[in-house]
C-alpha cells in the first residue's frame, strides 16, 4: 500500500499539514467578544480568573500572569536579586529566550550539556559549572519533558542555589505524581501558540511563596502597590503608591479569556495529543533510523511537542528530510536550538565545546502535532517518514 502510495510511478499526493494549530472554539471567541463589550480589556478580572486557575490546575498557592514566558523568567530572576557579576546555569538545548533573560539580568549563562535521552539538562554536569559566582539554575522541562528535579534541586540545595523552573513547554506534565508548578520555588509557563494552550501569547508565574507572589505582581505593573481592580472597584478614592521601579509584563483580559476556555479543555487535549503521540510511538518503534521520544518511569509527558532523532546512519539527513517533508506540505521544525552556537553567544562566551546537545540539534526534529490533526493527516506524516528514510 506504501509502495503504491508513493513510489506508483504518479505524481505523489500532497496535503498541508502544519506543525501545530491551536484549540480554539466559538467559545473562545464569545470569550473574547463579551471582554471587549465589558469595556475592561488590560489587566483585570479575568486575568485574576485566570490565574487562579492555574495555581488550582497545577497545584500552586499563587499564580501571576504576564506577557511571556521570557518576562516571567526575568522577573523570577529579578525578584532573587541575580544580577551584574552573577553566573545562572542553564542549558543551551533550549530556546534562546532561557540564556537571553539571564543576559538582560546582566548576569552571565554557564551552559551546560544534556542527558542524551531526555534531552534535558544533565545534573551530572551541574555540579561541575558551579563556581563562587553560581547563584541560580534554570532547568528546562524541554517540549514538556521535566528535567530531573530531584537531583536538580539537591545540588542546589547543597550549593545554596536558586532553582527557577523553565516550564515553558510543561502545563499539565507531571513529575513522579506532581504536575510541574508545585514543585519548584518560581515556575514559568508559556502560552505562545505552540503550548500546550494558548492565549495568544503570554506566561504565568507559580510559586507556593505569597511574598514572592506579591511582589512579582507589584513590579509587572509598574510597581504600582495597588492593583487596578482593586482601585476601580474601590467605592473610595484610591492615590495608588509606586514604592518599587517596575515594568509593564501585565497580561490582558483578552488574553486571560481565552486562557480560561483553554483552561477548560486541557484535560481533552493533553488526552487528544496522548492519543496522537503514542500512535506516532508505535509507527516508529521498529523504525532502523527514527528514534522516538523517552519518557523515564515516573514522568508524564503532556506531548507538547513530539520530537525524533534521525539517526546518522539514515540514508537522508535530518535536513534533507524536512526539506522533502515540506516538498508534500508537511511542516516540521528541528528538534531544539542550540543557543551556544549562535553568534551572539560565541562572541560572548567564546567557542564551547557541548557534544550531546550539537548532536541532537543536528539531528531531531519535531513532527505535527496537535488536538485537530486527522488520522488521515498523521498517517500520511508517518508513511512518507517510514518511506523516506527506510
Amino acid at each position: 500500500m506504501l509502495k503504491n502510495l508513493l513510489n506508483g510511478g504518479r505524481k505523489q499526493r500532497k496535503m498541508k499539514i502544519p506543525l501545530i494549530k491551536p484549540n480554539f472554539d466559538k467559545k473562545e471567541e464569545k470569550a473574547v467578544i463579551d471582554v471587549l463589550r465589558s469595556g475592561w480589556v488590560t489587566q483585570g478580572p479575568k486575568v485574576e480568573e485566570f490565574e487562579r486557575m492555574v495555581a488550582s490546575y497545577v497545584g500552586a498557592r499563587y499564580a501571576v500572569a504576564v506577557t511571556s514566558a521570557t518576562t516571567g523568567l526575568f522577573l523570577a530572576l529579578h525578584v532573587k536579586g541575580i544580577g551584574a557579576g552573577d553566573e545562572v546555569i542553564v542549558p543551551s538545548f533550549s530556546f534562546i529566550a532561557t540564556a537571553n533573560v539571564v543576559v538582560h539580568s546582566q548576569a552571565k549563562p554557564i551552559f551546560v550539556d544534556i542527558d542524551p535521552n531526555t534531552f534535558n539538562i544533565d545534573p551530572e554536569k551541574i555540579e561541575k559549572a558551579i563556581s563562587s559566582r553560581t547563584k541560580a539554575i534554570i532547568p528546562v522541562d524541554q517540549v514538556g519533558l521535566p528535567s530531573d528535579l530531584d537531583k536538580i534541586h539537591k545540588i542546589a540545595k547543597a550549593h545554596n542555589l536558586i532553582v527557577i523552573e523553565d516550564a515553558a513547554c510543561a502545563i499539565g506534565t507531571k513529575y513522579k505524581g506532581r504536575k510541574i508548578g508545585s514543585i519548584s520555588e518560581m515556575t514559568v509557563f508559556s502560552f505562545h501558540p505552540r503550548k500546550t494552550i494558548t492565549t495568544g501569547d503570554g506566561g504565568m508565574i507559580t510559586t507556593n511563596d505569597k511574598k514572592l507572589a506579591d511582589r512579582l505582581k507589584l513590579l509587572r505593573n509598574q510597581g504600582m502597590g495597588v492593583s487596578d481592580v482593586k482601585r476601580h472597584s474601590s467605592k473610595k478614592v484610591v492615590q495608588e503608591q509606586y514604592p518599587e521601579i517596575g515594568f509593564n509584563f501585565r497580561m490582558t483580559d483578552i488574553q486571560a479569556a481565552i486562557g480560561i476556555e483553554q483552561m477548560k479543555k486541557i484535560d481533552r487535549i493533553l488526552t487528544k495529543r496522548e492519543k496522537l503521540a503514542k500512535r506516532y510511538d508505535k509507527a516508529f518503534l521498529s523504525s532502523k533510523n527514527i528514534i522516538p521520544p523517552y519518557i523515564p518511569k515516573g514522568y508524564e509527558h503532556n506531548r507538547q511537542s513530539y520530537v525524533v532523532r534521525v539517526k546518522k546512519e539514515s540514508k537522508i539527513s535530518r535536513d534533507n528530510l524536512m526539506q522533502k517533508l515540506l516538498d508534500l506540505g508537511i511542516a516540521t521544525r528541528r528538534g531544539v536550538m542550540a543557543s551556544h552556537l549562535e553568534k551572539p553567544y560565541v562572541k560572548m562566551l567564546g567557542k564551547i565545546k557541548l557534544p550531546i546537545t550539537e548532536e541532537a540539534t543536528a539531528n531531531t526534529m519535531v513532527l505535527p502535532l496537535f488536538p485537530k490533526m486527522t488520522i488521515s493527516e498523521q498517517d500520511f506524516v508517518i508513511k512518507n517518514i517510514l518511506n523516506l528514510t527506510q
